[in-house]
């Protein structure tokens, strides 16, 4: 399966030095294109992580309880682009207050997520997470429920669901975030 936009095999492995993170902010689609718009950023997919069966479908993770979170697996060179710039667009792009939901997609495969590939990594996740807080408190929103964690195992999802934005450019797209940006300090 190759990526519709740069034609890199999804599969393929990482460069040397390149990293990985997988991220959960609503439905895929919308949060994918969030990322494959990004500068420097080498190669995205949509996959799902975090749940107990292995290779789900799409059909699953929607109509069982899977425990999987529909997610987005960004690869990139962090000497071209820093996680923080990766996480700062995460916290922008939706709703980290929201639980179980994004605007009208509502269950656990729609959660926030945040799943590291190393301690550092996480470090760094945990350390924007909380002052994300701090400014969502100042705008009036409550509590952050984004889980943070190293990530294990990440399923890609069926192809139709890869770049979707990209084949159907005016398919769903239900990812909003706060208004509220993540500070600069």
């Amino acid at each position: 399966m190759k990526h519709y936009i740069s034609q890199i095999d999804l599969d393929t492995n990482l460069p040397a030095n390149y990293k990985s993170i997988i991220l959960g902010a609503g439905c895929f689609w919308g949060v994918e294109r969030k990322f494959w718009e990004m500068p420097n950023v080498w190669l995205t997919s949509v996959g799902y992580a975090g749940g107990m069966i292995k290779n789900p479908t799409y059909e699953q993770v929607c109509y069982e309880e899977t425990g999987h979170v529909e997610v987005v697996k960004i690869s990139f060179d962090p000497e071209l682009i820093s996680l923080d710039d990766i996480l700062k667009k995460f916290w922008e792009c939706h709703d980290p207050t929201q639980g179980d939901r994004q605007g009208n997609d509502r269950g656990t495969q729609y959660r926030s997520v945040i799943f590291c590939e190393d301690e550092e990594d996480l470090f760094k996740a945990n350390d924007t997470k909380e002052k994300y807080q701090a400014a969502l408190k100042d705008s009036g929103f409550s509590k952050i429920t984004t889980e943070v964690k190293i990530f294990n195992t990440y399923y890609l999802a069926e192809e139709y669901h890869q770049q979707y934005l990209a084949k159907n450019p005016n398919g769903y797209c239900g990812i909003g975030g706060t208004n509220c940006p993540f500070p600069n300090n």
